[in-house]
């Protein structure tokens, strides 16, 4: 069933821009998709939480969190290429 053209819908409080939402979907956009850019710039904090930065890590637990998501070669890697593999991965 194609997505309606002209009806406005409240989305409820998930959807921060119904208009975008609708928009997006006549477009063809997936549900998922239309609510992440409907929602981009829209989020109540300006900043996310207060975790530390990589670089705060030891190099330790950054081979650690390389060998849990799968990054190749880590063991000859020094505390920078490590960090830039992760944020890279």
């Amino acid at each position: 069933m194609p997505y309606p053209k002209n009806k406005t819908l409240d989305h409820g409080d998930q959807i921060k821009d119904d208009d975008k939402y609708e928009a997006l979907r006549r477009k063809g956009y997936s549900k998922e998709k239309a609510a992440r850019i409907a929602n981009e710039g829209k989020s109540g904090s300006k900043k996310g939480g207060k975790a530390e930065g990589y670089e705060e890590w030891s190099k330790e637990d950054l081979e650690k969190k390389a060998s849990e998501v799968g990054i190749e070669g880590r063991s000859d890697m020094d505390k920078k290429e490590l960090i830039s593999a992760l944020r890279n991965h």
